[in-house]
């Protein structure tokens, strides 16, 4: 069988960290020692921390150990909102609006490949959540999702085009199952 190696020559586009080196490696090491470890167990402290990288966060926010988040300073979360321990991969913004949930194992992803080109090209685009929306255990949020106020997005669903508000969304992919009143 033959095989041709092929150079990776993997384009980022203009994808930036929006943070310095160093700001990166030192928030690194805080996600690993004290968010994803568990060690901080209090909620007020992990959003101070949060606000401390660049974090923009409401009042009477409820962030769960073992959260990952991959930049801070490309997040917002609004008031009265609940993250439990999930993955936000936020190479693009996220926003999470008011009384919103974030359950187990939850993954927002704003970045993904062009698998169409040679050079498999970083593609980014935002989460916007807003007021009131759920999204349930082990689903996952794709790249560009607008999720409507008070949207649901049922636990394992896969979610890569908008929900509308007031609507229950299931399955992969997430199609809406029924009004939420």
């Amino acid at each position: 069988m033959h095989t041709t190696r092929l150079k990776k020559n993997f384009d980022k586009k203009e994808f930036q960290t929006g943070a310095s080196v160093f700001k990166q490696a030192f928030w690194y090491l805080t996600s690993l020692l004290l968010f994803r470890s568990g060690v901080i167990p209090f909620s007020s402290l992990l959003v101070i921390l949060l606000r401390c990288f660049g974090a923009q966060i409401g009042k009477n926010v409820r962030i769960k150990p073992h959260i990952y988040i991959k930049y801070p300073w490309k997040l917002s979360i609004g008031d009265h909102s609940w993250l439990a321990d999930c993955y936000i991969e936020n190479l693009d913004q996220v926003h999470i609006g008011t009384h919103v949930c974030v359950s187990q194992r939850a993954m927002l992803l704003t970045g993904n490949h062009d698998y169409r080109s040679p050079e498999f090209d970083l593609i980014t685009k935002p989460i916007l959540i807003e007021t009131g929306a759920w999204i349930c255990a082990n689903t996952t949020v794709g790249p560009g999702v607008w999720m409507g106020a008070g949207s649901v997005l049922i636990a394992g669903s896969v979610a890569t085009n908008d929900l509308a508000p007031n609507t229950i969304y299931q399955g992969n992919p997430a199609r809406a199952k029924r009004r939420r009143h």
